[in-house]
C-alpha cells in the first residue's frame, strides 16, 4: 500500500527523454556560433523557468549574450527533431500511470516548461488524460528550487504536500519538492544524485520500472 496520497512528476527527463534532445540542439548551436562550454551552462538550466534560464545563461556568456535569439533557434532545433524522431517517453511511464491510476492514486505534474507546450507535448504523447492537475512553469514567478510549483500543484490535486510523493531528475526539482515538505524521489537522468539528493530524497531510483515497484513496497 503506497503511503503518499498521492503523486506528482516533472516532466523533462522523467516523462519524457527531452533533457538530452534539448542539449543537443543546444550543442549544435554553440558549435555553430563558435561558443565554448556549453554542456557546462545547460545544466544548471535543468529544471528552471524560462526567465532563470535566461538569467543563467547572461551569468555565463555575458550580459550581451542574445538568449532570447538562441532559444529561438533552439527551438526551432527541437521540433524538427521531434518531428522526424518523436519525443521518446522514459522507459516505465505508462505503465507506472496506469499503475497510479488503476488505484485511484491522484496524480499531479509540476514542470518548468510553459504550460502550453506541456499539454501540447503530453496530448500528443496519449498521456494527458492520466494527470488531474497540471502545472507550467510560466504560471508562477519563482522557478524551483523554490517551492511554489509544488506548492501549487498539491493544491491544485486537492492535497497535502507531506502526503504526496515528487518525482524528478533534477537537482532544482529535489529542492523544491523537499522544501514544499514533500516525499521526494529522484530518478536521475543527466544529472546524477550527490550526497545532496541523497539526503533530501526519500529515494533515488534508476528507472520509472523501479519506482512503481518501489511504490508497491511502501
Amino acid at each position: 500500500m503506497i503511503k503518499g496520497r498521492a503523486v506528482i512528476f516533472d516532466m523533462d527527463g522523467v516523462i519524457f527523454d527531452s533533457e538530452r534532445m534539448v542539449l543537443v540542439c543546444w550543442e549544435r548551436l554553440a558549435e555553430k556560433y563558435h561558443l565554448s562550454r556549453m554542456r557546462e551552462a545547460y545544466m544548471p538550466c535543468i529544471g528552471v523557468n524560462d526567465a532563470r534560464m535566461k538569467e543563467i545563461m547572461k551569468e555565463f556568456y555575458g550580459r550581451d549574450f542574445p538568449h532570447d535569439a538562441f532559444r529561438e533557434e533552439a527551438s526551432v532545433l527541437f521540433h524538427e527533431m521531434v518531428r522526424q524522431e518523436g519525443l521518446p517517453v522514459k522507459k516505465g511511464v505508462r505503465e507506472l500511470l496506469a499503475y497510479l491510476t488503476k488505484r485511484n492514486i491522484p496524480v499531479g505534474l509540476a514542470s518548468s516548461t510553459r504550460l502550453a507546450l506541456v499539454t501540447e507535448e503530453l496530448t500528443a504523447a496519449g498521456l494527458y488524460e492520466y494527470f488531474q492537475a497540471v502545472t507550467g512553469g510560466d504560471q508562477l514567478k519563482r522557478s524551483k528550487p523554490e517551492p511554489d510549483i509544488y506548492l501549487m500543484a498539491c493544491e491544485k490535486l486537492g492535497v497535502r504536500p507531506e502526503e504526496t510523493y515528487a518525482v524528478e531528475d533534477s537537482y532544482n526539482g529535489i529542492r523544491a519538492a523537499h522544501s514544499a515538505g514533500m516525499m521526494p524521489v529522484m530518478v536521475p537522468d543527466l544529472l546524477q544524485p550527490t550526497e545532496e539528493m541523497y539526503e533530501k530524497s526519500v529515494a533515488v531510483l534508476e528507472d520509472l520500472v523501479r519506482v512503481r515497484e518501489w511504490l508497491e513496497a511502501q
